[in-house]
Protein backbone atom coordinates (compact mmCIF):
# COMPACT_ATOMS: atom_id res chain seq x y z
CA UNK A 1 0.00 0.00 0.00
CA UNK A 2 1.11 3.54 -0.63
CA UNK A 3 2.02 5.42 2.54
CA UNK A 4 -0.27 3.54 4.89
CA UNK A 5 -0.10 0.06 6.28
CA UNK A 6 -2.87 -2.43 5.59
CA UNK A 7 -3.68 -2.79 9.32
CA UNK A 8 -3.90 0.98 9.85
CA UNK A 9 -6.15 1.35 6.80
CA UNK A 10 -8.47 -1.43 7.99
CA UNK A 11 -8.56 -0.05 11.54
CA UNK A 12 -9.56 3.40 10.32
CA UNK A 13 -12.29 2.10 8.00
CA UNK A 14 -13.66 -0.19 10.73
CA UNK A 15 -14.90 3.00 12.37
CA UNK A 16 -17.18 3.70 9.41
CA UNK A 17 -20.51 2.09 10.20
CA UNK A 18 -22.34 0.50 7.29
CA UNK A 19 -25.44 -1.44 6.60
CA UNK A 20 -25.21 -5.09 5.62
CA UNK A 21 -26.65 -6.55 2.44
CA UNK A 22 -26.89 -9.86 0.69
CA UNK A 23 -26.40 -9.34 -3.05
CA UNK A 24 -27.73 -12.16 -5.19
CA UNK A 25 -28.14 -13.40 -8.74
CA UNK A 26 -29.75 -16.38 -10.38
CA UNK A 27 -27.25 -18.34 -12.43
CA UNK A 28 -27.84 -19.62 -15.94
CA UNK A 29 -28.02 -23.03 -14.26
CA UNK A 30 -31.11 -21.85 -12.32
CA UNK A 31 -29.29 -21.89 -8.98
CA UNK A 32 -29.20 -18.95 -6.58
CA UNK A 33 -25.88 -17.29 -5.78
CA UNK A 34 -25.31 -14.61 -3.19
CA UNK A 35 -22.82 -13.01 -0.86
CA UNK A 36 -22.59 -10.55 2.00
CA UNK A 37 -21.71 -7.03 0.88
CA UNK A 38 -21.24 -4.15 3.30
CA UNK A 39 -19.59 -1.89 0.70
CA UNK A 40 -22.94 -0.90 -0.80
CA UNK A 41 -24.49 2.53 -1.28
CA UNK A 42 -26.78 4.71 -3.34
CA UNK A 43 -25.16 6.35 -6.35
CA UNK A 44 -27.89 8.42 -7.97
CA UNK A 45 -31.53 9.35 -7.44
CA UNK A 46 -32.24 10.12 -11.12
CA UNK A 47 -31.85 7.56 -12.49
CA UNK A 48 -32.05 5.42 -9.34
CA UNK A 49 -28.62 3.76 -9.13
CA UNK A 50 -26.81 1.79 -6.44
CA UNK A 51 -23.36 0.28 -6.30
CA UNK A 52 -21.83 -2.76 -4.66
CA UNK A 53 -18.10 -3.32 -4.28
CA UNK A 54 -17.12 -6.97 -4.66
CA UNK A 55 -13.67 -8.48 -4.13
CA UNK A 56 -12.21 -9.69 -7.44
CA UNK A 57 -11.49 -13.04 -5.76
CA UNK A 58 -15.11 -13.56 -4.64
CA UNK A 59 -16.51 -16.84 -5.92
CA UNK A 60 -19.89 -15.23 -6.62
CA UNK A 61 -18.47 -12.43 -8.77
CA UNK A 62 -18.73 -14.32 -12.09
CA UNK A 63 -22.43 -15.02 -11.35
CA UNK A 64 -23.08 -11.35 -10.58
CA UNK A 65 -21.26 -10.31 -13.74
CA UNK A 66 -23.25 -12.80 -15.82
CA UNK A 67 -26.66 -11.80 -14.51
CA UNK A 68 -28.91 -9.19 -16.09
CA UNK A 69 -30.60 -8.52 -12.75
CA UNK A 70 -29.32 -8.68 -9.21
CA UNK A 71 -31.16 -8.67 -5.92
CA UNK A 72 -30.20 -6.73 -2.83
CA UNK A 73 -31.54 -7.68 0.58
CA UNK A 74 -30.78 -5.06 3.24
CA UNK A 75 -30.49 -7.19 6.36
CA UNK A 76 -32.40 -6.53 9.57
CA UNK A 77 -31.29 -6.57 13.19
CA UNK A 78 -31.33 -10.24 14.12
CA UNK A 79 -29.93 -11.38 10.77
CA UNK A 80 -26.23 -11.22 11.69
CA UNK A 81 -26.00 -15.02 11.37
CA UNK A 82 -27.16 -14.70 7.75
CA UNK A 83 -24.47 -12.11 7.11
CA UNK A 84 -21.84 -14.51 8.46
CA UNK A 85 -23.32 -17.38 6.44
CA UNK A 86 -23.29 -15.47 3.17
CA UNK A 87 -19.67 -14.44 3.77
CA UNK A 88 -18.60 -18.09 4.18
CA UNK A 89 -17.44 -19.66 0.91
CA UNK A 90 -17.45 -23.15 2.43
CA UNK A 91 -21.24 -23.45 2.81
CA UNK A 92 -24.23 -23.68 0.51
CA UNK A 93 -25.32 -20.15 1.29
CA UNK A 94 -29.02 -20.41 0.42
CA UNK A 95 -29.55 -23.87 1.92
CA UNK A 96 -32.28 -23.63 4.56
CA UNK A 97 -32.61 -19.84 4.16
CA UNK A 98 -36.11 -18.46 3.65
CA UNK A 99 -36.19 -16.54 0.37
CA UNK A 100 -38.59 -15.12 -2.17
CA UNK A 101 -37.67 -14.86 -5.83
CA UNK A 102 -38.27 -11.56 -7.56
CA UNK A 103 -40.18 -11.79 -10.83
CA UNK A 104 -36.88 -10.92 -12.55
CA UNK A 105 -35.18 -13.93 -10.97
CA UNK A 106 -32.84 -13.07 -8.08
CA UNK A 107 -33.44 -14.46 -4.61
CA UNK A 108 -34.37 -12.01 -1.86
CA UNK A 109 -33.81 -12.91 1.79
CA UNK A 110 -37.05 -13.02 3.79
CA UNK A 111 -37.09 -10.83 6.89
CA UNK A 112 -34.81 -8.17 5.40
CA UNK A 113 -35.77 -4.53 6.06
CA UNK A 114 -35.74 -3.75 2.34
CA UNK A 115 -35.36 -5.43 -1.04
CA UNK A 116 -34.08 -3.94 -4.27
CA UNK A 117 -34.10 -5.51 -7.70
CA UNK A 118 -31.57 -3.96 -10.04
CA UNK A 119 -30.61 -4.19 -13.67
CA UNK A 120 -26.82 -4.45 -13.87
CA UNK A 121 -25.75 -1.47 -15.99
CA UNK A 122 -22.01 -1.05 -15.48
CA UNK A 123 -18.94 -2.27 -13.70
CA UNK A 124 -15.61 -0.72 -12.90
CA UNK A 125 -12.47 -2.54 -11.80
CA UNK A 126 -10.50 -0.61 -9.21
CA UNK A 127 -7.78 -2.05 -7.00
CA UNK A 128 -8.74 -5.48 -5.74
CA UNK A 129 -12.48 -4.91 -6.18
CA UNK A 130 -15.11 -4.65 -8.89
CA UNK A 131 -17.74 -1.94 -8.52
CA UNK A 132 -21.05 -3.19 -9.85
CA UNK A 133 -23.59 -0.51 -10.70
CA UNK A 134 -27.27 -1.40 -10.76
CA UNK A 135 -30.29 0.59 -11.88
CA UNK A 136 -33.05 0.02 -9.35
CA UNK A 137 -36.11 -1.49 -11.01
CA UNK A 138 -38.09 -1.99 -7.81
CA UNK A 139 -37.74 -1.31 -4.10
CA UNK A 140 -39.79 -2.63 -1.20
CA UNK A 141 -39.47 -1.59 2.44
CA UNK A 142 -40.39 -4.13 5.12
CA UNK A 143 -39.05 -2.68 8.37
CA UNK A 144 -37.10 0.00 10.18
CA UNK A 145 -34.36 -1.84 12.10
CA UNK A 146 -31.39 -2.40 9.79
CA UNK A 147 -28.39 -4.46 10.78
CA UNK A 148 -25.31 -2.25 11.21
CA UNK A 149 -21.65 -3.27 11.03
CA UNK A 150 -18.82 -1.27 12.63
CA UNK A 151 -15.65 -2.03 14.59
CA UNK A 152 -15.86 -5.62 13.25
CA UNK A 153 -19.12 -6.13 15.15
CA UNK A 154 -22.82 -6.23 14.35
CA UNK A 155 -25.20 -3.86 16.05
CA UNK A 156 -28.26 -1.73 15.58
CA UNK A 157 -28.99 1.82 14.58
CA UNK A 158 -29.86 4.11 17.50
CA UNK A 159 -31.68 7.23 16.29
CA UNK A 160 -30.65 10.56 17.77
CA UNK A 161 -33.77 11.38 19.77
CA UNK A 162 -32.47 14.84 20.71
CA UNK A 163 -32.56 16.13 17.16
Amino acid sequence: MNGIGRDDFRAALARFASGVTVVSARGTDGADYGMTVSAFCSLSIDPPLVLACVDRAATVLPRLRGADTIGVSILAVGQAELSVRFADQAVERFEGVAITHAAEGPALVDGAVAHLVCRRVAEHVSGDHVIIVGEVLSAQVHGDEPLVYALRQYGRFAPDVDR
